[in-house]
């Protein structure tokens, strides 16, 4: 039965580019959410807009379907989903006048791209670059929680997205300086030609 349903998803007319374009929508919807202060709303669209991005690529090798130029379209893609959510959150700390959270954010931006980048350029240069905590899965779980419990609820005096924010820049930020270790590492070990 699970064979047959998947024989037919690859035969739809489904392809990988329209399941990262859905993901996308899907955290404009939650970086539009946050901005109404719908964060249990954003919360959800956030975590199926990141599955979406998690199914792209295997429905892509799975499919047979993916194109090199899908591959650049989901990585792109990924960045700025994470970007559009966290702006979003930087402009309800912003309204809020805690401009360390905003300023919070802003590191927690620069610490992801950072984080893709070194692995692109690590990767351009012949080096596997997957070490780090901070990968794609482990920030969407913190922003997530963040997102699903930013107000205080009666278990839970105080809301999380402040202190999700901290954590994922200190981890984001901590990772690049993982990775640029872990490539000079590899490329000193590399012999000399």
């Amino acid at each position: 039965m699970r064979t047959l349903a998947r024989d037919r998803l690859i035969q739809s007319r489904l392809t990988p580019n329209a399941i990262s374009m859905t993901g996308l929508v899907l955290n404009l919807a939650a970086a539009l959410m946050v901005t109404q202060r719908m964060f249990v709303l954003a919360g959800l669209a956030f975590i199926v807009g990141s599955v979406m991005d998690t199914l792209d690529g295997r429905y892509s090798r799975m499919s047979g379907k993916g194109t090199p130029f899908g591959a650049f379209l989901d990585s792109t893609v990924d960045r700025v989903e994470e970007g559009i959510v966290l702006t979003a959150v930087a402009a309800y700390f912003s309204s809020r006048g805690d401009d360390a959270a905003v300023a919070a954010v802003v590191l927690t931006v620069l610490g992801s791209l950072m984080v893709s980048y070194t692995r692109a350029r690590a990767e351009a240069l012949g080096v596997e670059c997957k070490v780090g905590l901070a990968t794609r899965p482990v920030r969407v779980v913190i922003l997530s929680i963040g997102l699903l419990f930013a107000t205080p609820v009666s278990l839970l005096p105080f809301g999380l997205l402040e202190p999700a924010i901290y954590v994922m820049a200190a981890l984001t930020l901590f990772t690049m300086v993982q990775r640029v270790s872990h490539v000079r590492r590899q490329l000193m070990r590399a012999p000399v030609l």
